[in-house]
């Protein structure tokens, strides 16, 4: 039985897919939309803070992101997003939620 179990997961992992037939873990992301002017497709900043070596202090490093974007969020919004496959040259991420609405 055990070794049915190992071979079965075994089999999911050359396959590229989790045991349970989902696909496995992918990287998420939550950032602000700076840019919606193409057509479904968005940029999103991703804000993250990272310790500097010599001074031991936090600084903000930003990041940007072009996104898929089927949902409609719309500049201010605040996304998350999750890796794909890539769409364009530039475009590897997918927006999966709109988890806050700009204030207009």
């Amino acid at each position: 039985m055990a070794e049915e179990n190992e071979q079965q997961s075994s089999e999911a992992a050359t396959a590229g897919k989790a045991a349970n037939g989902k696909r496995p873990h992918r990287s998420q992301k939550v950032g602000a939309v700076v840019s919606d002017k193409m057509t479904k497709t968005v940029t999103v900043r991703v804000d993250r803070l990272v310790r500097h070596t010599k001074y031991r202090r936090y600084v903000r490093r930003t990041s940007k992101f072009m996104a898929h974007d089927e949902l409609g969020a719309t500049v201010g919004d605040k996304v998350r997003i999750v890796e794909t496959r890539p769409m364009s040259a530039r475009k590897r991420w997918r927006v999966i939620e709109i988890v806050q609405k700009a204030a207009k």
